[in-house]
């Protein structure tokens, strides 16, 4: 039995009886084992509190609590409630925040697992799991009564083009858990009325789906196919009626509140979402798909920065469902797992490929040698002249990898990059006669260059603003609609020929498909020195390639400039999987992920070089460290004498890695040593 502080009497007022809490342990299980949001890396483990009696009834496990820790109240989740205790007197639990189980086991597994295979805390996973609490939601869908869902037929044909598609189908209706690497064709309904099918059979089978797609715009195409397929949509208008939920940032806090509890207590056995949909708790998981997943809107920007695919890896193999990473294109890491059997392939054979795909040419400078020194302008003649022919027949697409007018800029006289005065950032055009850094904003008036004097700049590279004004003058008449986060993104544009200037991902669909797809500044896109620089161009340039009619139907695409190429061919051949293939084996030469496990150390050099001597792992290579450039952190750390350090070892060694990481990270915490140490595990870039 425990007394409550009670607060001393102010001087000059009357003094008053205190007030004396008394609290009593509950009967049963008075013992309740709390995980604790706290951000020390040395305490990520369950601590024990007393129960109360007054709170017996709703501190079950699952729910989240307030509990005092380090003379402050902290949150938490009960994991579990037990009869006795390791230690001999506890501190009682303040209150229960509410009264629902937000924490699933199955949930609390998959962020351990994902924390360990990131070298995180389990606190930190699951504030990407579980959305912030709203309370007018929560009674009303704790008052709703669950309808039944009766699942539609399964459509036979939707996967009816593809080698090992019906097989894939006929798993999933039957209750079993195959897991498969699709490379989709373009189409109509394609990639969204074959993964509806794929969720239909998984519902037939009496299991939950759980399908993730990068973007909003993919998500509301994602909605549209379940609802033709028969799925509806879940509401907390009506939260008693079965459906599918979107689970994304975009719709707001409540809303997603109310998708995830939807999830959790079986209102909607389908969830379709962004990025943190991979943790939605639905019951009896049969499915996980993932389209496109390559995007780089998968790589989490907050610890311990797990990726999309990681995890429903991990999910599908904890949770015996199946898996399916889809998109027009073949991730490294995809390839790994078929290479190693994990996972199966499913594609359609080349004669249907053929009959599906546009015609693709690419014109670099040997093909346009012919046109003298306009070879090399930004819009040679005769991508120009295949603008105005298709421009008869329907609408025109032009992809540009960068928005804006003139991203990057250097001096005319020398060709150095022109960069700004106050932070040494580089210099874009936001119109013709207005230089701004891009990095502060401040405005270059009067700019002369550091190394010849020069004071005019020319454009290194040119953005969508800057391409519509030189089509619009080059194509008179021609209608120009810009689809850009600059402009506006557009979803769907009409039939009606117009020209389409887009940046990658943002480019509209239309009826029918485009008569034409330019893909602009080629060898911009595949000289980056990203690790995935050849992927992600591929994957870009297949997006917008998929948005164009067949060639039986005068289908074109044109590559513009003297891209990687490899690159350009996997493009021409419509063969993702070769390119993927080749690239893994590259990657396994050279030692690069995802042949590899490798972390990043970034910090202060000492702390960095002292970490790098504690990691002793047999075969362990470490790269660095190096000073990065300023604005390379992000402004997570310090910019002054941050380094980085590379360390890779053998997939067989990538547990202990991680371990030895983890109790760095621990160590450090606990001794609370000074400076800055940031790791990420299988780092987005190694730039």
């Amino acid at each position: 039995m425990t007394e409550e502080p009670v607060q001393p009497t102010l001087p000059g007022l009357a003094r008053r009886k205190p007030r004396v809490r008394v609290r009593t342990p509950a009967e049963v299980d008075p013992v309740a084992s709390v995980l604790v949001d706290t951000p020390a890396p040395h305490l990520d483990h369950p601590f024990d509190y007393l129960v109360p009696a007054d709170l017996s009834e709703t501190a079950v496990p699952g729910v989240p609590v307030k509990v005092p820790f380090g003379g402050q109240d902290l949150s938490g989740y009960v994991l579990a409630r037990t009869a006795r205790a390791d230690i001999a007197e506890l501190a009682y639990l303040q209150r229960v925040v509410s009264p629902v189980s937000l924490l699933t086991p199955q949930t609390y597994a998959l962020a351990r697992n994902v924390a360990k295979r990131y070298a995180g805390t389990t606190p930190d996973v699951l504030r990407l799991a579980i959305p912030p609490r709203h309370a007018r939601i929560e009674a009303t869908i704790r008052a709703a009564s669950p309808g039944a869902l009766t699942p539609p037929a399964v459509d036979p044909n939707a996967w009816q083009p593809y080698r090992g598609g019906p097989a894939f189908l006929r798993h999933l209706t039957a209750g079993r858990s195959p897991r498969a690497v699709w490379t989709a064709l373009p189409g109509a309904n394609s990639p969204w009325a074959p993964l509806a099918a794929a969720v239909v059979a998984t519902l037939t089978s009496g299991r939950s789906a759980v399908v993730i797609v990068p973007t909003g715009r993919q998500l509301a195409l994602m909605a549209a196919a379940l609802a033709t397929a028969g799925v509806g949509a879940w509401s907390p208008n009506q939260p008693g009626r079965l459906g599918f939920a979107r689970l994304q940032a975009e719709d707001g806090a409540e809303l997603r509140y109310a998708a995830f509890l939807a999830a959790k207590d079986g209102f909607a056995p389908v969830v379709i979402g962004t990025r943190a949909a991979v943790f939605a708790p639905v019951p009896d998981l049969g499915l996980i798909a993932i389209w496109d997943d390559g995007s780089d809107l998968y790589d989490e920007p907050r610890a311990p920065y797990p990726h999309t695919r990681v995890v429903a890896e991990q999910r599908a193999a904890a949770e015996n469902a199946a898996l399916l990473l889809a998109g027009w294109t073949r991730t490294a890491e995809a390839q790994l797992l078929l290479e190693t059997q994990w996972a199966a392939p499913v594609a359609a054979p080349r004669e249907v490929v053929r009959a599906a795909t546009p015609r693709v040419h690419a014109l670099g400078s040997r093909e346009l040698a012919a046109e003298g020194p306009a070879a090399s302008a930004h819009l040679p003649t005769p991508v120009l002249r295949a603008i105005r022919e298709a421009l008869t027949e329907g609408p025109v697409l032009v992809q540009v990898p960068r928005s804006g007018y003139v991203p990057a800029t250097s001096c005319s006289r020398c060709r150095t990059p022109a960069r700004c005065r106050a932070c040494h950032g580089p210099l874009g055009l936001d119109r013709p006669d207005l230089a701004s850094c891009r990095w502060c904003g401040a405005i270059a008036g009067n700019w002369r260059c550091d190394v010849c004097g020069g004071p005019t700049l020319r454009a290194d590279r040119i953005g969508s603003g800057r391409t519509a004004d030189e089509i619009g003058r080059a194509v008179r008449g021609a209608q120009i609609i810009q689809s850009s986060g600059d402009t506006r993104i557009r979803d769907e544009i009409p039939g009606a020929p117009a020209i389409v200037v887009a940046t990658p991902g943002a480019e509209p669909s239309t009826p029918g498909g485009y008569r034409l797809a330019v893909l602009l500044d080629a060898r911009t896109a595949t000289a980056r020195t990203e690790l995935n620089s050849g992927q992600e161009a591929l994957r870009r340039w297949f997006a917008a390639a998929a948005l164009v009619r067949p060639h039986e139907a005068g289908g074109q695409v044109l590559v513009v400039g003297d891209g990687a190429p490899r690159v350009s061919q996997a493009l021409v051949r419509w063969d993702p999987a070769t390119f993927a293939a080749e690239d893994l084996a590259e990657r396994r030469d050279l030692g690069f992920p995802p042949t590899v496990r490798m972390a990043t150390l970034i910090g202060d050099r000492p702390t960095v070089d002292d970490a790098v001597t504690r990691l002793e792992l047999p075969d362990v290579r470490i790269l660095g460290p190096v000073v990065l450039e300023a604005g390379a952190t992000d402004g997570l750390l310090p910019a002054a004498d941050t380094v980085r350090a590379l360390v890779a070892v053998p997939l067989e060694s990538a547990t202990e890695l991680v371990d030895r990481l983890t109790e760095l990270i621990a160590a450090r915490s606990a001794r609370r040593d000074r400076g800055s140490l940031r790791i990420q595990v299988d780092p987005k870039d190694l730039t």
